[in-house]
């Protein structure tokens, strides 16, 4: 595909690329599958007499749809055969996803997990219908169910979804002076400072897909992580840098150590306190955090 092409096929596809990487990415929860959807719908597009399709894209839609649950069916094998907790791939992001509360939490790292629970259909329906804003008919289309179908699964992962997500939408400014005072902590190695800013029942999750050294279970606990974290420190004499970013349209860090790239560290903060962390050092999960990549909800 040429930037320079004026063809009304690769005008259509420019026009909302963006947007179909989104809704792939939420469905896939990784940028490299999202982009191979994305090369697979332009290759199903290209075949269509554009002149015939009334909405291009309501068709562009449907067709990443489909092709984002038939890769979610095949990415489940290799889920399982995953070493360890398997997290979502980070994304750096401009600034207008931060600045955007519906799309920020939509791809944020915690939803993305819970995301996972669902079954490809759900998550489809789920993703086309709250973040997006389609209507059942048109979602109908996208997944091959009728109307009355597509509300009942809706209505059956709005629920599922609901009892595991946020509380509440947290204000940005709260979110970043909570991972800024964990990363202090870090830095110092304090480990009350750490207590103070994690909740009772904090979440830690570490993904090194079998590459990189990481916890092999989930850590539960504001005591647990607070020891697994500064245990962990203090067994080297590495020096730790860390530094703020944004992922997901949300605050995180980048961590190095000795002055070498480690890993991607993203917070889910509720209440002005740390309820996940999810630290990303699979390698191989780490090539969008280099640089921004825009996303969309329309």
């Amino acid at each position: 595909m040429s930037e320079h092409a004026t063809d009304p096929e690769t005008e259509a596809f420019l026009a909302h690329r963006n947007m179909l990487f989104t809704v792939a990415y939420e469905m896939l929860g990784s940028a490299a599958d999202a982009e191979d959807v994305l090369q697979e719908t332009w290759l199903r597009w290209v075949k269509v007499d554009v002149g015939q399709v009334r909405d291009q894209r309501a068709y562009l839609v449907q067709i990443t749809t489909r092709q984002s649950i038939n890769r979610l069916r095949s990415m489940k094998r290799r889920k399982e055969a995953y070493v360890g907790p398997w997290l979502p791939e980070p994304l750096l992001t401009t600034p207008d996803v931060a600045e955007n509360v519906e799309l920020a939490e939509s791809v944020s790292m915690a939803l993305m997990l819970v995301l996972e629970t669902l079954s490809p259909t759900e998550r489809a329906v789920f993703v086309l219908r709250e973040a997006f804003g389609l209507g059942y008919d048109e979602i109908a289309a996208a997944v091959g169910k009728t109307s009355a179908a597509v509300r009942q699964i809706a209505h059956r992962a709005r629920r599922h979804v609901g009892a595991r997500r946020p509380r509440e939408a947290v204000f940005p400014r709260q979110a970043r002076a909570a991972v800024e005072a964990f990363r202090r902590a870090l830095v110092t190695r304090d480990l009350q400072a750490l207590f103070d800013v994690l909740a009772p029942q904090v979440v830690a999750i570490s993904d090194g897909g079998g590459v990189k050294q990481a916890a092999p279970y989930p850590i539960v606990g504001a005591e647990k992580v607070a020891r697994f974290i500064i245990g962990g420190l203090t067994k080297t004499d590495a020096a730790l840098t860390v530094g703020p970013t944004v992922v997901n349209g949300n605050p995180a860090l980048i961590l190095r150590v000795d002055g070498e790239f480690d890993g991607v560290l993203a917070v889910r903060v509720e209440d002005a306190r740390i309820t996940g962390l999810y630290y990303v050092r699979n390698p191989d999960k780490l090539t969008h955090v280099e640089t921004e990549t825009p996303l969309t909800l329309r």
